[in-house]
């Protein structure tokens, strides 16, 4: 239990610690409203319980194993946060202000498409899996099995569907009250320079 415990701090810490998928969410959910938010929240949360599963039951590391297969997702995933960053930093320049006035047109995206965009940028982030291989067996003891690593890895994916609910309540509120498309706006423009960065970072990581 006492390990278990410290689990629970560890992945809290992981998950409060902004990555792709925080700013994706504070976007959607600033820009598009609290339901666009949670449908990207649940894509990311999706994505992230399947990479668990797949490194809790040894899938994970054949994958990460497979050169060519992992350097797929990772320049899959460098491709997709460029795209991000490219799409959130356009619409900042955007002179209209329909993107970023709730109920207009520019703002409406469907939860499917939401929910989509979510999945695909957890899953095409091969960091996600690899920390999952590399910090699991860390914490799970000599002969606990598959329930082990399963319950640990979806220990991480519920704390981190937490945090980001928090970043989509929170954000929404934020929105509500500042209604100016200038702060839409900057939200966007800050979005998109960090998810530049982000995809920078993982293409010139070795």
């Amino acid at each position: 239990m006492s390990t278990y415990i410290s689990f629970m701090l560890f992945a809290t810490l992981l998950a409060v610690a902004p990555g792709p998928d925080t700013f994706l969410t504070l976007r959607a959910s600033v820009v598009g409203g609290r339901r666009r938010g949670l449908f990207t929240a649940a894509g990311i949360t999706a994505a992230g319980a399947a990479q668990g599963v797949l490194a809790a039951t040894g899938l994970g590391a054949l994958l990460a194993a497979a050169e060519p297969v992992f350097l797929t997702i990772r320049w899959a995933g460098v491709a997709y946060l460029t795209w991000l960053g490219v799409t959130a930093l356009r619409d900042a320049l955007r002179r209209d202000g329909s993107v970023w006035t709730l109920g207009k047109p520019g703002a409406r995206v469907s939860g499917r498409t939401a929910f989509r965009q979510g999945f695909v940028c957890n899953i095409t982030n091969p960091k996600v899996l690899a920390f999952n291989l590399a910090v699991l067996p860390q914490f799970v003891g000599d002969g606990q099995g598959l329930p082990a690593l399963l319950l640990y890895a979806l220990t991480l994916v519920v704390v981190g569907s937490i945090v980001l609910v928090t970043v989509v309540e929170l954000s929404s509120i934020a929105a509500a009250r500042l209604t100016r498309p200038s702060f839409r706006r900057g939200i966007d423009g800050a979005t998109g320079v960090v998810m530049l960065g982000f995809a920078t970072a993982l293409a010139v990581e070795a």
